[in-house]
């Protein structure tokens, strides 16, 4: 396997972004809803004999519909028990659709082919809040036997899957108290903000309380949802913060092409780096000129760069053509930062 290099530009200059892309407004989210219950139809993929709560729930519904089993007759292999879940959206109304994930609790091979039957999905309230069954399909998603999709799938999901049965109580248009959250807090964005819409309505709509936290006072010649609308759509000056991504699942790692990396000589393993700024040293026996800045000797697993500038991707890149591995290159990464030479955020997911 070898590690996927991704590197965005980073932007140096200031430029303009909407209001919405760095906030979100406080009471409009998304709310989780959960729900246990059963695929059936499954072609001998579903949970085996040793799965009792698959057993005694197939048992107990079938008693609600008046029939009566002894759990020892019950056969679950075209049966699976499952966990499903989903996001209530903001102001969903009773009657609408929303997509539901559908996921194996048990020792199901795959919920290819399966159908959810009636399951109610739950808030953190204990409350009902929608109802959902279907076809399940698991096109597009990732799991199952050796992280594989498709036929070994154990995650499904239906889209439009279940209906909304009852409403979360929120009266947008009355509402005396609107607020914006950034979604990364900073006292300089902030400020920008509040600076941009209080000229823009050439008025003091907003004052920033925090380094997240930005409270509005609407004029009243405008509604709540209009006055919203033109915030949300205000364009605000922004730099964004330098940042290094690294997923470890994947072996993936994102990072501006500009993010420098200081002087420094580390050790890893058998690797070993030694970052200077403009060395003149002579190319060694057995090393190679990869011709930006970068020499590696594959005998002694040794890289050099001699460059004024290097980045982050140079680095990496370097240890790509070495042929080291996915953990490796995190790891080094990692080491990078907590001595100090990466200046950047570095962030591990």
């Amino acid at each position: 396997m070898r590690v996927f290099l991704l590197f965005m530009l980073a932007f140096t200059s200031i430029y303009a972004v909407q209001v919405k892309d760095l906030a979100n407004t406080v009471g409009v989210r998304d709310n989780q809803l959960i729900g246990y219950g059963l695929v059936v139809g499954l072609n001998g993929s579903g949970d085996g004999t040793n799965s009792e709560f698959t057993i005694q729930s197939i048992s107990n519904l079938l008693q609600g519909m008046n029939i009566k089993v002894n759990p020892d007759d019950i056969k679950s292999k075209n049966t699976a028990a499952v966990m499903v879940t989903a996001n209530l959206p903001a102001f969903a109304k009773s009657g609408d659709k929303i997509d539901i994930t559908v996921s194996s609790m048990g020792d199901a091979k795959s919920l290819q082919g399966g159908t959810l039957l009636l399951t109610a999905l739950r808030g953190i309230d204990g409350e009902i809040y929608a109802i959902a069954q279907g076809v399940v399909s698991v096109g597009g998603i990732t799991g199952g036997v050796g992280g594989r999709g498709g036929n070994h799938s154990t995650s499904a999901n239906i889209i439009g899957g279940a209906s909304v049965e009852r409403e979360i109580p929120y009266n947008f248009a009355d509402s005396g108290n609107l607020t914006l959250s950034l979604k990364e807090a900073s006292f300089k964005t902030a400020n920008d903000i509040q600076q941009a819409l209080n000229f823009s309505f050439d008025n003091e709509v907003a004052q920033a309380l925090d380094s997240r936290t930005i409270k509005l006072n609407k004029p009243d010649e405008f509604s709540a949802v209009e006055f919203m609308a033109r915030v949300l759509e205000q364009e605000v000056d922004f730099t964004p913060e330098s940042k290094v991504v690294i997923d470890e699942r994947t072996g993936t790692i994102v990072a501006g092409v500009n993010i420098e990396v200081e002087p420094i000589l580390i050790t890893h393993k058998d690797i070993t780096i030694k970052i200077e700024a403009n060395s003149n040293a002579a190319l060694a026996q057995n090393e190679v000129d990869m011709k930006d800045g970068g020499i590696i000797d594959p005998s002694s697993n040794t890289i050099r760069i001699n460059s004024q500038k290097t980045t982050v991707a140079n680095v990496a890149r370097m240890l790509n053509r070495l042929g080291a591995s996915p953990t490796d290159i995190i790891a080094i990464m990692q080491n990078l930062k907590r001595a100090g030479a990466i200046s950047a955020e570095l962030e591990v997911i």
